[in-house]
């Protein structure tokens, strides 16, 4: 059971860069007490400090292909958090486990209109699109286990690999300001349609043992994409996950990712959290399951942190 600390939370508060202290107040002397004073100041926070729009539409494929990185957790919060903050944000679901879609209340059973159909040319973006129950800045196109088939019906259509950007030329007649792809966890073709479809890409990197196994070659396929496929690909973002400030590892984890990634990483680190890990059972994100935890407030401020910089980067002019 975790040490509770001065202001009662019963959770090991990591370094300042992963959350803001500011928002614990030594008032509060009760874990409910604190929590439901850091949503309440969430929310304001929020409101007020509503987001600049971006000069371009910013389009993301977030991938990795280890599993059980943070991965669509990622990608489903800080798209919820932008949302939060005024700006109109699209989730595609590119995963067969349909967990983002999950994860934003979306229907996504079988013969639910998806990104499969969208791939494949069946049916148009507008089809597939499905705002959340939760934001009415917040939109997906859900996935569902049809797509689990769509790595082999690909291998032999006409350019394969661009199947989706030719698809989500659409995107350029709505009005969204931040477009998510998440990918499953493989360097397979519906990971390469991700990669040709959106000129930057977010990597998040679990603060554990192995956190660096894998991305070598992620790296090496976003090059080999970047060469022949899409020129304007590059990884602009990478978010650390999972940090668990108790122990020496994650420290080390984190001091290895930032000397190989540079100033890439996101200051704000994102904390292991249970909540977090429940948020999706109730088809809310943890800024709607939990606006109070220190998880919502990581994600929040990593939101920011990603809107604020490199905001001149991404896809397509408006």
């Amino acid at each position: 059971m975790s040490a509770s600390t001065d202001s009662g939370i019963p959770e090991a508060i990591p370094p300042a860069d992963v959350s803001r202290e500011t928002w614990n107040s030594p008032e509060v002397d009760t874990p409910i007490g604190a929590e439901a004073e850091r949503a309440v100041r969430l929310m304001q926070a929020a409101v007020q400090g509503q987001l600049p729009r971006p000069k371009r539409q910013r389009v993301f494929t977030v991938a990795n292909q280890k599993g059980g990185v943070g991965k669509t957790t990622t990608a489903v919060n800080i798209a919820a958090a932008l949302a939060l903050q005024g700006l109109r944000t699209l989730v595609i679901d590119l995963d067969p486990q349909g967990n983002a879609s999950t994860a934003l209340g979306i229907e996504h059973r079988p013969g639910t209109p998806s990104s499969y159909e969208v791939l494949i040319g069946d049916i148009s973006v507008e089809a597939a699109l499905q705002r959340s129950p939760h934001s009415e800045r917040l939109y997906c196109i859900p996935a569902t286990i049809d797509l689990a088939g769509a790595e082999i019906e690909l291998v032999s259509m006409v350019a394969r690999e661009g199947r989706l950007r030719t698809a989500l030329g659409e995107l350029k007649h709505y009005d969204f300001d931040y477009v998510f792809i998440d990918c499953p966890p493989s360097l397979g073709l519906l990971t390469i349609n991700a990669l040709v479809a959106a000129p930057e890409v977010l990597i998040p990197i679990q603060c554990e043992y192995y956190a660096l196994e894998g991305v070598g070659q992620l790296l090496r396929n976003i090059e080999m994409v970047k060469a022949h496929l899409n020129p304007e690909l590059e990884v602009t973002t990478v978010v650390l996950t999972m940090y668990d400030g108790r122990t020496k590892l994650a420290d080390q984890v984190a001091m290895d990712v930032r000397a190989h990634f540079g100033d890439k990483v996101l200051r704000t680190v994102i904390p292991r959290s249970v909540k977090v890990s429940e948020a999706p059972g109730y088809g809310m994100t943890i800024i709607d399951y939990d606006p109070g935890s220190r998880g919502a407030m990581s994600y929040l401020d990593a939101s920011r942190e990603l809107a604020l910089r490199g905001g001149d980067e991404g896809g397509g002019d408006r």
